[in-house]
């Protein structure tokens, strides 16, 4: 049996290779159309060959456990950065990623070759990695004075993970420095409230989905009809999606579900097996993860479904929350507003191996309703607005395309991208040109903060957010300046 569930991201520490769309699947007939392929005698033989050669001649003893692991990691890595083996901690991880709450960091990162480190992809809000400093872009160099050129990913984030009220400490090579950054950051249980809510000016709603959890639906349905609670006169719903690294696929699609017309194809998959096509739609059997999704989004005000709606997008904006803006735009239910997203458009199947031990493995790219692969090329906004950090994130290039050996575009392979189309574009007249100017800032919102806040509160900023500005005034109607506006 093949569950419709896939996991989500936002860990301790938020693996960068871990932003991917899973399916899950037990040991089952599927698997048939993978064993039944040749298996070439010749390299099975050779690398019998290097494993004897390692067990008998290499400097130190090593075990046959840590030869075999490191063979099969290679392996699956080697195909694309988001294929993996799941040890027994690994396998652990996931059943915690559901659930929105968990102990460690608070930050996504990932692994280029070229960065000879682990690279923060960005700190989450509020945690304790973001409340020490720790910024986007920032190299980590050691863990508790251990390198971290000579670790896996899942190596430096098991080693950064770990028990609540633990320390642990972190060498950060950041640009503009000179001597690398010491952080000594206390571990914390973080619980992250997936749907947060709040009332803009002039009567508009505003929700930001943080990532898509179990819940994710159910909280929305809730923040929603609060809105109109609070409101009866809404004139439209600003949906910002930036920074959302993405989730359970059934919640993308009850999201999409909540704002599209019953039974509308919401997104499907398409790989080399048949098991890997599949199609998801706008109803119960496709979004169901509680099993009270269906009768939560029977209570949504209909109200949603034809309320203006303007969704904003980040680099930050992955998988499942790509999905959602796919949908939508590929519908015209909503503009996508903000700049392109992260580009992460593939699926990976668990298999497990043992009770203990499983393989999770790229197999299948997922397509809008349209037949757009986002993988390696996100979706396009159909205004772009600059963020006053853009300069300084672009350098960056934290995107799908950016890692080693990821997978292409199939799209692009008969016809060019779609990015070179003229859009409108929204630019601030000054954009931050320092790392010490970003650190400034976050610390001034830091301080700002109430100390007691209600988690499904949004806390915005509409006069020192660019982006958020733009879109209430994008959703209000206002006309796109030609030259930049501030």
């Amino acid at each position: 049996m093949k569950l419709k569930t896939i996991s989500k991201f936002v860990l301790g520490v938020v693996c960068g290779s871990l932003m991917t769309v899973s399916i899950y699947a037990t040991a089952n007939g599927n698997q048939q159309e993978v064993v039944s392929s040749g298996i070439p005698a010749n390299q099975i033989t050779d690398f019998a060959k290097v494993y004897a050669i390692a067990k008998g001649y290499y400097v130190e003893s090593v075990t046959d456990e840590k030869l075999m692991k490191g063979a099969i990691n290679g392996m699956l890595t080697n195909l694309d950065p988001h294929s993996d083996y799941l040890d027994e901690e690994d396998f652990k991880q996931l059943s915690e990623m559901t659930s929105g709450s968990f102990a460690g960091l608070g930050m996504e990162v990932s692994k280029e070759k070229t960065s000879n480190g682990v690279k923060v992809v960005a700190p989450i809000f509020g945690t304790p990695a973001y409340k020490a400093g720790i910024q986007s872009g920032d190299i980590v160099m050691k863990i508790d004075g251990q390198p971290t050129s000579s670790m896996s990913l899942d190596e430096a984030v098991k080693k950064m993970r770990g028990k609540e009220g633990t320390k642990v400490n972190l060498t950060v090579a950041r640009t503009g420095e000179l001597k690398p950054l010491s952080f000594t950051i206390t571990r914390a249980k973080i619980s992250v409230k997936s749907v947060q809510s709040t009332i803009l000016d002039k009567n508009y709603g505003y929700v930001r989905i943080t990532n898509f959890q179990s819940d994710t639906t159910g909280e929305l349905v809730k923040a929603l009809n609060g809105l109109y609670a609070q409101n009866h006169n809404l004139k439209g719903l600003l949906v910002d999606l930036r920074d959302d690294p993405g989730g359970i696929l059934q919640s993308a699609v009850g999201v999409s579900s909540a704002f599209l017309p019953a039974d509308k194809l919401v997104v499907y998959t398409d790989g080399r097996l048949a098991s890997s096509k599949e199609k998801y739609y706008a109803k119960p059997e496709d979004y169901n993860v509680t099993g009270n999704e269906k009768e939560e989004l029977n209570s949504l005000n209909p109200i949603f479904k034809t309320l203006p709606m303007v969704v904003l997008v980040n680099q930050g904006t992955a998988s499942a929350s790509e999905i959602v803006s796919g949908a939508l735009q590929d519908y015209k239910r909503a503009k996508i507003v903000g700049v392109k997203t992260f580009g992460k458009g593939s699926v990976q199947t668990v298999i497990p191996l043992s009770d203990t031990s499983a393989v999770k493995l790229t197999t299948a790219l997922y397509y809008t309703p349209n037949g757009r692969s986002i993988q390696a090329d996100g979706i396009h906004p159909d205004i772009i607005i600059q963020s006053e950090y853009s300069d300084i994130v672009d350098s960056w290039d934290v995107s799908e395309a950016s890692y080693d050996n990821h997978l292409d575009n199939p799209n692009q392979k008969d016809k060019p991208s779609k990015a070179a189309e003229s859009v409108p574009v929204i630019r601030p007249a000054k954009q931050v040109s320092s790392e010490s100017e970003i650190k400034a800032r976050r610390d001034a919102k830091i301080k700002s903060l109430p100390k007691v806040v209600k988690q499904s509160e949004a806390q915005v900023d509409l006069e020192n957010d660019f982006q958020l500005e733009w879109a209430l005034n994008i959703l209000e109607g206002k006309p796109i300046p030609k030259t930049p506006v501030k």
